[in-house]
């Protein structure tokens, strides 16, 4: 069985591992990541660069990988406002590897709708290969649902380029959450852009932890449960299960797994390097087999036979990649 990671980050070319959890994800987890954590420390961009080519090139079941930077924050006249220096990779360091590994690497831009010259921005970089579009609006505080946006996701439309939108609660980053709903899908969709619900919808609060953690469908908020009756029913919208083997995501599995009705419209997805357990977690794979799984070196590898507990090789969760990037 072979697939393709629909959702992968890469790391700012400036990034500097300083914020605590930056320091507590290199620290605990960087091994696990498939990383050396002394090398991550000393040259973050290019021990991670190297890591994703040699971690996806060894993968048993990973053919390639989608990677994708985030856009700077900006105002109405494209002035930069905040650059994250962690997720806000250019789409020239994706490009760059991207021509280091093209068989593995399918390259996708994020452009913030509000620049001036957005348009030409996607002409740009569709013309240079990029093969879709990933939106972070949450950070950026922007509302998809605004008509003045209507010509973005046109021109996302006419080149047929996917766009990943972020749904669900965010840790990562600075986040507005109005701008984390469903109805952030409403833009594109009704423009006819082939459109991907990230994460699953899935929300999660410090303040409701134990509520996070239950494996009570009723609890996994109304974005995961209204997302599972759009994609019955709104044709150009997919929905990925990148990060959800975070505990606050993994009680999930057992739900989705049973929803067969909409397998059809799931990608698969990591969202590394977003760090995940295999072990402790809050889905329900057995001790004995989580520690087998545990033992998985390659940590895409790892990250695959958990979910093929849940969705075995045969599920089209595994090659529906190609309904929305014909020929990756």
């Amino acid at each position: 069985m072979q697939t393709v990671d629909i959702h992968m980050h890469l790391l700012s070319s400036d990034v500097r591992l300083d914020r605590f959890y930056d320091r507590l994800a290199v620290r605990f987890f960087g091994k696990k990541l498939g990383a050396d954590p002394a090398a991550l420390i000393a040259n973050p961009h290019e021990a991670y660069c190297d890591t994703v080519i040699r971690r996806v090139g060894e993968s048993k079941y990973m053919s390639k990988t989608v990677i994708f930077g985030v856009d700077a924050r900006v105002d109405e006249e494209g002035n930069e406002l905040h650059r994250d220096l962690t997720v806000c990779a250019t789409n020239e360091d994706v490009f760059a590897l991207y021509q280091k590994a093209p068989d593995l690497i399918v390259p996708f831009m994020s452009v913030n709708p509000l620049r001036p010259d957005a348009l030409e921005r996607i002409d740009r970089y569709a013309d240079m290969g990029f093969k879709g579009m990933k939106f972070l609006q949450n950070y950026w505080n922007v509302d998809t649902r605004e008509k003045r946006f209507r010509p973005f996701f046109e021109k996302l439309a006419e080149k047929g380029l996917p766009l990943i939108v972020h749904i669900g609660s965010e840790s990562s980053v600075e986040s507005f959450p109005e701008c984390e709903t469903l109805e952030m899908l409403e833009g594109p969709l009704d423009a006819g852009v082939t459109t991907i619900a990230a994460h699953m919808g899935l929300e999660y609060s410090a303040l409701t932890i134990l509520k996070d953690l239950s494996k009570n469908p009723k609890h996994f908020g109304g974005n995961y449960h209204r997302l599972l009756e759009m994609l019955e029913t709104r044709k150009n919208l997919y929905a990925d299960i990148s990060a959800i083997l975070t505990p606050v995501r993994a009680k999930a599995l057992p739900h989705l797994a049973r929803q067969t009705q909409i397998h059809e419209k799931l990608l698969f997805g990591t969202d590394f390097p977003v760090p995940f357990t295999t072990l402790l977690n809050t889905h329900d794979i057995p001790l004995k087999r989580c520690r087998a799984l545990n033992r998985i070196e390659n940590p895409f590898d790892r990250y695959i036979e958990t979910i093929l507990e849940y969705f075995p090789a045969d599920n089209p969760v595994w090659t529906n990649y190609a309904k929305v990037l014909p020929g990756a």
